[in-house]
């Protein structure tokens, strides 16, 4: 652990600090300076967030994207005493430091696998709010857990809460995991209405605050789809025994059944500190500056099916779990591209889901046995969303 004065803290690293997760972490952090030291943070191509979060952590080292923006902050005599990196050996560097004790995983979509997957190597404990890690090589991801005794808790709050609605009950009478999702910007609307969507509509989520490719996974049910391959991983549940429900208030975070028909909830303000403090605390908990739930002014909570025929792309998750191997890679893969096309307005907002079903009926799944496995199917799947986007060039519902 790091010391400082003579005080044993635990050391923290940050993989995507400049986000809205890594953001809101050293938020937490800041609010208990006498637990937590951070020792490394990577914020990639923001450098003037990172600039200010070095002023405030001092940490021992921080990665970039570029050699020319490790420059940049090496050259600031304000930043003497944190090493500078770059690059993909960068973040890996950062990723594995000495003195950490946990790594939070918070890099958007499939660059944090590697790096968090080096973290486990290491020994580190994980905070993981990468989903894309446990989608893409869940299996050898968990196994490479219990090979190194480390603890791999979950930071998204629909992971968190089944983590502590599973506290204290024995595995076996568990009957189903039931994930909630808020229904995002367009619930409600057909799936006719979803084809004039726009970015910048599908960016306005009515919940959450959270990064652009989050924000349009949530817009498409994908986010929970992801969520659901990740639990199948997380708690070794099947996909058969993974529900969801929408929850607009995003006030239940998501439920356990129990095979006496109880249902076990965990509750909360919709504030993603939360669960974030509960990983890096656990078992503790800690106080977060997140206000108290107030239910009677709440006054009404609502559960409905999710409309799969709208938002196709949570069943297209449940797929990939039934094709094994590495389909979720591969699906995770098209649906980053398919995104990153939408955002760009190359694609229609139902297209995304076209392109995806697509992938995955071309693809013959095969087991990876290891992470250059599974990157290989990750770029398969990457260049069959792009081959698969050349023919609906002329289908673009708007531009």
């Amino acid at each position: 652990m790091g010391a400082r004065a003579g005080v044993f803290k635990k050391g923290i690293v940050i993989l995507g600090s400049t986000g809205s997760i890594g953001v809101s972490s050293l938020d937490v952090l800041d609010r208990h300076p006498e637990r937590f030291e951070v020792v490394g943070l990577t914020g990639w191509g923001n450098v003037d967030t990172l600039k200010a979060q070095i002023l405030r952590h001092r940490p021992k080292i921080v990665a970039v994207a570029d050699e020319e923006k490790a420059a940049q902050l090496r050259s600031d005599a304000e930043l003497k005493g944190t090493d500078v990196v770059w690059g993909t050996e960068g973040l890996l560097e950062v990723a594995t430091v000495n003195g950490a004790d946990m790594v939070v995983s918070a890099i958007v979509g499939s660059a944090g696998l590697v790096p968090t997957f080096a973290a486990i190597q290491a020994g580190r404990d994980i905070a993981l709010a990468n989903k894309e890690t446990l989608v893409a090589a869940g299996q050898i991801v968990m196994d490479e857990v219990r090979r190194r005794g480390v603890r791999l808790l979950p930071v998204d709050s629909e992971h968190s809460a089944i983590f502590q609605s599973l506290a204290g009950h024995n595995s076996k009478d568990v009957k189903r995991l039931i994930l909630t999702a808020s229904g995002g910007p367009f619930r409600g609307k057909s799936k006719a209405q979803l084809s004039s969507v726009r970015v910048q509509d599908a960016l306005n989520h009515p919940t959450w605050s959270m990064g652009s490719k989050i924000t349009i996974d949530s817009a498409t049910l994908m986010n929970k789809g992801l969520e659901v391959i990740e639990a199948r991983w997380l708690f070794d549940m099947p996909g058969d025994r993974i529900d969801v429900v929408v929850h607009p208030q995003s006030i239940v975070h998501s439920m356990v059944e129990y095979i006496d028909s109880s249902v076990v909830s965990q509750m909360g303000v919709p504030d993603m500190k939360g669960a974030i403090a509960y990983a890096l605390s656990y078992p503790d908990r800690i106080e977060t500056g997140l206000p108290f739930l107030d239910l009677a002014s709440v006054s009404t909570l609502t559960f409905e099916s999710p409309d799969r025929e709208a938002f196709p792309s949570l069943g297209l998750c449940y797929r990939a779990i039934e094709m094994g191997g590495a389909a979720p890679a591969v699906l995770s893969a098209a649906n980053e591209v398919a995104v990153n096309a939408f955002l760009d307005e190359k694609i229609g907002f139902c297209s995304m889901a076209t392109v995806m079903e697509a992938v995955l009926d071309n693809y013959s799944a095969t087991e990876p046995s290891s992470i250059a496995d599974v990157l290989k199917a990750d770029l398969w799947g990457r260049h069959a969303a792009r081959k698969e986007m050349e023919s609906l060039t002329e289908k673009v519902e708007y531009k």
